[in-house]
């Protein structure tokens, strides 16, 4: 099996998928490489167009290092017979600590008392933050990450509202509409798919319904959030501050990038040694159940 990895990956996960075939790693010319490729293995920075899948002539998978498949034309893979696989639950714990990491973080101006240090300021009074326990955190979308971080973060005490679809019996979270979640949240943290209920969904309308000062954690898509109605919410001090780990465009060059109360990390939601090594394992179960 000739395998292409065309995005960055650590090499733990590359080892794991060598396992399972010949492996090309990032090659220059995409088009190129996928010609002769049994299995095509991206993660979010590759867009899989019809125009790119046009060009292979042995395509058998594509294999998403993730969970989202926004990425991947699955019309285009349909027709040409090409399945489209995932690994939606390698990177859950990883994506769910950094949402707690975020935060924290945010709520203790971490990242402006680290800057302060480095310039040699030491400037306590105007540091003082808040404790995440006995906050309320709203999760949007109770699937494999919302249900952990709702675990993790109920065992730190905080009080935990849901608002999904499909509601859970017997879950940690108490679901509730959307408005209330907004109302009555310190913390809202965003996990649900990219799809056209949920484009733009944190928009002026929806942060004009939320408590003031509460905090938006974004770690799922990034085009869930109009992103000038989220400058004008931090800016104003309508909201406490963000903390975005996906953008509408990648690399992020953006407004949201003058804001002291803005955390912004790059995409760094599966980026875990731990993760990698799942999500290359897991790649290379699914490469070798299709071959037998």
């Amino acid at each position: 099996m000739l395998i292409v990895i065309s995005d960055n990956m650590e090499k733990e996960a590359v080892e794991e998928i060598e396992k399972a075939g010949r492996v090309v790693f990032r090659p220059e010319n995409l088009e190129g490489a996928i010609k002769e490729a049994d299995v095509l293995v991206v993660r979010s920075a590759t867009m899989v167009t019809g125009e790119l899948l046009s060009k292979a002539e042995k395509l058998k998978m594509v294999a998403r290092a993730g969970i989202g498949l926004d990425n991947i034309d699955r019309d285009a893979c349909r027709e040409k017979g090409i399945r489209v696989v995932n690994t939606p639950g390698a990177s859950t714990n990883a994506v769910a600590e950094l949402t707690l990491c975020l935060a924290m973080a945010s709520m203790r101006n971490v990242q402006k008392a680290h800057h302060q240090m480095k310039n040699e300021i030491w400037d306590k009074k105007h540091l003082v933050g808040r404790e995440i326990q006995g906050k309320t955190l709203g999760i949007v979308g109770y699937g494999r990450i919302g249900s952990l971080l709702a675990e993790k973060a109920d065992a730190l005490g905080m009080k935990i509202l849901a608002s999904d679809p499909h509601p859970r019996e017997g879950a940690i979270a108490e679901f509730v509409g959307l408005d209330r979640l907004f109302a009555e949240s310190d913390v809202i943290s965003l996990h649900v798919p990219l799809v056209e209920e949920t484009r733009n969904m944190i928009n002026r309308e929806s942060i004009g319904k939320m408590k003031e000062g509460a905090f938006i954690i974004n770690t799922a898509r990034g085009q869930i959030i109009d992103e000038d109605a989220l400058y004008e919410g931090c800016k104003s001090g309508r909201i406490g501050g963000a903390a975005i780990d996906v953008y509408w465009e990648e690399p992020y060059r953006g407004k949201l990038l003058e804001l002291d109360n803005v955390y912004l990390t790059p995409h760094l939601g599966a980026s875990t040694k731990e993760a990698q090594i799942r999500i290359g394992k897991e790649i290379a179960g699914l490469i070798s159940k299709a071959e037998d």
